[in-house]
């Protein structure tokens, strides 16, 4: 489950906000590049529960879309977590590039395009309509 643990675990607080959560995370940082990162994922029932009402679900809709990690959590799960690292941020700390997209096989521009394939590209009516979605103008301000 990709749901980070929060706050303090020895003292939990139901009363804590969503927003206001401290999540026990770490990165790895090399003179002001993140070169990876991760955290300690929730392992008790009662988290993931109060995670998933926060998100919206219902208890039913829990029990229906999750019954079978929350029947697991219920006999205890030990705390696990994971790291990720940017092995593309690696190679450019170590061919000392100052952008990123030096070192990427297909760079995106800082506006999210990637020049090379021609994408994004315009969407097609027919997409639209097997998805039942319709594109409207944006508002001048």
């Amino acid at each position: 489950m990709l749901v980070t643990a929060s706050g303090d675990p020895s003292k939990p607080s139901r009363e804590d906000p969503a927003g206001q959560a401290r999540a026990m995370q770490y990165d790895i940082a090399l003179n002001g590049w993140e070169l990876g990162g991760g955290s300690v994922r929730i392992h008790r029932r009662d988290l993931l529960e109060r995670s998933f009402a926060l998100m919206g679900h219902t208890i039913e809709g829990m029990r229906e879309k999750f019954g079978a990690l929350l029947d697991a959590f219920e006999y205890g799960a030990p705390p696990h977590g994971g790291i990720a690292l940017g092995i593309d941020r690696w190679a450019a700390r170590l061919m000392e590039q100052d952008n990123i997209r030096e070192v990427m096989a297909f760079p995106k521009t800082g506006a999210g395009s990637d020049l090379m394939l021609g994408s994004p590209s315009p969407v097609e009516t027919a997409q639209l309509a097997d998805l039942g979605l319709q594109l409207k103008a944006a508002k001048q301000t």
